[in-house]
């Protein structure tokens, strides 16, 4: 038998070692590593002269250099690797391959092999075969692992890459540029070697690799002009975790609607807080329209996780708003359109929407659901009725709680955590008007709607839109009108520019203006950008936002303030005289739940400024005592947590401990892009990972979304994105992702709004109808598409956007 075996023939153990054989499988497995033959251990043996045909079958091998390796019996083996114990020696010539083989033989009666063989795998030394391979000119090199061989985690790959040549990193010469690799790579913030797709391709190569011998594999890997290569293959000799079972549930992550309330990064408080109120919200919701306490008791888990946090950020759970929505009467009879309910623009998966909810029903079921679906509208007819005595009850309790002599300067811990629970108890676990009033509105809204534009077309619709403006009452308009009305105060004291150098010091010889700004932050001091996030500042904490925009307000013309509209009731004289009669109620009563739709979420406000007060004084308390190092680092600590540690229930004492693992984890989320708006994860939802989103520039130069507030505008654009850190000069139009109420003070400058999220009844839409300002919504990508500072013509009845002067 020749001493000599190609590579096709490679295949016995005994004879070609562990090495030489795993490298025969992966050219087998069609891995294609680069050509090699191996020399037998038994050539080195006896004379230890070259073989008579080794010249030959080298030139068959090809040109060189060459790489010799070791391939012992026990090497690369399952149990023992013996990596890095024999010799390898790279670019070695034609003619140097024989003396180099005889090293490399050698190499396997050293010291370093028989303590190796003493400690790990025991035994007798013996020479190994020797495996000649045609090098790669490596550009980089580096090892990769297919399961963490530290951790023992299976289906995390761990890289190590080096410029050139890897031996330098195998022999331990120099450290290697790191990867991780799951669904996503995490490689260094600057990387020199990698790029992130060449380093999800080793990824993928050591994958397939496990794939191809059955379990976890250790690979060297190469990269030369020609691409990515596999140089040899070994199992992973360490323990490893088992692997994980198959765990295919589906869960789907949007944030498209709750954007609005929740933008950006959420503390840990005000999620666990907002988790809190969704759960009383929703049950109470249903059962509103007739779902039986039995059966929402039974789907408590739906109700419990109607939210995610996906990297610091709030997102809906949408599988359990799907479960939520099929408990509802009259699912089962039609699903399409009760799935428009939930808002979103992609529709629900039919993996999802087939789990979920019962069949069509058919005979005597259906007719029990058509009586379920009566009895619930019966009831929403009776709460209509009870609505204003309802919100009159709400209103009662809501002042009780807030108006109370209740001192939260003097309280200690146990003391503010019962006041919590009073606002829990008394407030948001009793929330029966605004969520009564919304749903009236919502319902209220579409129908009014749909019925100006089945009996007036395209002008009843603008009609509808124009009707919504002008009502006096509503709370969210109130801010810009008293801005305004501060502005010119200012204007004709001539303090514009002191005020804001200067701040509230610019009014101490003013007591007139000073007095109507306190009135203002009397009211309104619990209102401030993403006001909803009870780690946010208000205004009574820090007013510099809206003493700029109470200076930006006193440098504008007053000929652009915009005033109030009166309904054009003659649009409907078209109709016959009950048409007439019947729209005019139903938009006047639409209108009216509009108003107190707003009116209640201000009163939100209210409530959710109060628990941060009470949350804020828990913090001093804590910090008091050592449990915190700053009052504000009761943030970081859920509900649970804060009230778990003054009631008794609380696990660990070292909160500290706890806030700085949070915050280290929102400053390297802060780092990060926003994750996208919809996610999609199978097993725990607990680490969602996702791919990064490529924006695609839009050289459109004309777009259309949803036009909500009419009127025609062409001005500057001002992309705002922090509304407390940019400002809007008079007559911009303002161009944003998302708003809040805490907007208001920018609203008052705009000439017009353009926003990437919202509906017709999204708080900037309505604000904008009040403010008489024309407003489209629901442009996505505004703010990508729109550069700052271009001019743009906003037209908020057709809902068209135009650039003017962008490079196209």
């Amino acid at each position: 038998m020749s001493v000599l075996v190609r590579q096709a023939d490679a295949s016995d153990v005994r004879a070609v070692g562990g090495k030489a054989a795993a490298l025969a499988k992966l050219a087998g497995f069609g891995f294609d590593p680069p050509d090699f033959f191996v020399i037998r251990a038994e050539a080195f043996e006896g004379t230890g002269d070259e073989p008579s045909d080794l010249q030959k079958t080298i030139r068959d091998l090809g040109d060189g250099p060459f790489a010799v390796r070791s391939s012992a019996r026990a090497e690369d083996g399952a149990e023992h690797s013996h990596a890095g114990q024999l010799d390898t020696v790279l670019n070695v010539a034609r003619e140097g391959i024989w003396d180099a083989a005889r090293r490399v033989y050698a190499s396997g009666f050293g010291e370093t092999v028989e303590t190796y063989r003493s400690i790990k795998a025991g035994g007798q030394a013996e020479g190994p075969a020797v495996v000649v391979q045609r090098m790669i000119d490596a550009r980089a090199a580096g090892v990769a692992f297919s399961a963490d061989p530290v951790t023992g985690q299976r289906g995390r790959v761990v890289i190590s890459a080096i410029a050139g040549l890897g031996e330098r990193l195998v022999s331990g010469e120099e450290d290697g540029e790191d990867w991780i690799v799951t669904d996503m790579a995490t490689g260094p913030e600057t990387p020199k070697v990698l790029t992130n797709d060449e380093a999800v391709a080793v990824a993928d190569l050591a994958r397939r690799a496990e794939d191809a011998f059955g379990r976890p594999q250790d690979i060297e890997w190469a990269f030369d002009d020609a691409g990515l290569h596999i140089l040899q293959s070994r199992p992973i000799t360490t323990a490893l975790l088992p692997a994980p079972q198959d765990d295919q549930a589906l869960t789907i992550f949007d944030n498209s609607n709750i954007v609005e309330s929740y933008p950006g990064l959420v503390s840990p408080l005000t999620y666990s807080f907002a988790v809190h109120v969704y759960d009383r919200v929703y049950r109470a919701f249903v059962a509103l329209l007739g779902v039986p306490e039995a059966t929402i008791a039974q789907h408590a888990a739906v109700f419990d996780n109607m939210l995610g946090r996906v990297d610091g950020r709030v997102y809906y759970n949408l599988v359990n708003w799907y479960r939520a929505l099929a408990l509802l009467p009259g699912f089962a009879l039609n699903r399409s359109y009760m799935e428009t309910m939930m808002g979103v623009d992609t529709p629900m998966p039919a993996e999802v929407t087939d789990a979920i909810g019962p069949p069509k029903p058919l005979g005597l079921r259906r007719f029990g659901e058509y009586l379920r679906l009566t009895r619930a509208g019966f009831g929403l007819v009776w709460q209509a009725i009870r609505l204003p005595r309802t919100r009159e009850r709400f209103y009662d309790r809501l002042n009780a709680a807030l108006e109370s002599d209740f001192d939260l300067e003097t309280a200690g811990p146990t003391d503010l955590a019962a006041e919590y629970r009073k606002i829990e108890s008394t407030l948001l676990d009793q929330w029966d008007a605004p969520l009564v009033n919304d749903f009236l509105c919502m319902i209220a809204f579409g129908a009014s709607r749909n019925l100006m534009e089945k009996w007036l077309g395209q002008d009843g619709l603008l009609f509808h839109n124009d009707v919504m403006i002008g009502q006096g009452d509503i709370v969210s308009a109130e801010p810009a009108r008293r801005i305004a009305t501060l502005g010119q105060m200012v204007r004709e004291a001539d303090l514009a520019d002191r005020l804001e150098a200067e701040g509230l010091a610019a009014l101490d010889d003013h007591p007139e203006i000073a007095r109507e700004l306190g009135a203002y932050l009397d009211k309104f001091g619990d209102r401030c950008t993403e006001e909803l996030k009870l780690e946010s500042i208000p205004l009574s904490d820090d007013p510099t936002s809206l003493l700029a925009a109470v200076a930006a307000s006193a440098r504008r013309n007053i000929a652009s303030q915009h005033g109030e509209t009166v309904t054009d009731w003659s649009v409907l004289a078209p109709l016959n005289p009950v048409k007439r009669r019947f729209a005019k109620w139903l938009i006047t009563w639409t209108k009216a739940r509009v108003r107190d739709r707003e009116n209640l979420r201000f009163e939100r406000t209210r409530i959710f400024g109060y628990a941060r007060r009470v949350f804020l004084a828990l913090g001093r308390e804590f910090a008091a005592r050592g449990l915190l190092k700053a009052p504000r680092d009761i943030f970081q600590l859920a509900t649970g947590e804060v009230l778990g540690a003054v009631e008794g229930y609380g696990m660990s004492p070292d909160l500290q401990s706890l806030v700085a693992l949070r915050q280290a984890e929102e400053d390297a989320a802060r780092t990060r892009p926003d994750p996208p708006e919809r996610i999609e994860i199978r097993g725990p939802a607990i680490a969602p990972v996702w791919a990064d989103t490529e924006i695609v520039a839009d050289t459109a130069r004309t777009r259309t979304a949803t036009g909500c507030s009419a009127g025609k505008v062409t001005a500057k654009a001002r992309v705002i994105r922090d509304p407390r850190t940019e400002a809007l000069a008079p007559g911009d139009i303002l161009v944003a992702r998302h708003t809040d109420p805490g907007w208001i003070a920018v609203f008052s400058n705009a000439s017009a709004i353009v926003v990437e999220r919202g509906s017709l009844l999204s708080h900037s839409a309505i604000v904008a109808r009040e403010l008489g300002i024309p407003c489209v919504v629901g442009l996505k990508g505004a703010t990508n598409w729109i550069s700052d500072g271009e001019t743009l013509t906003v037209d908020g009845a057709t809902g068209q956007v135009e650039r003017h002067n962008a490079n196209l």
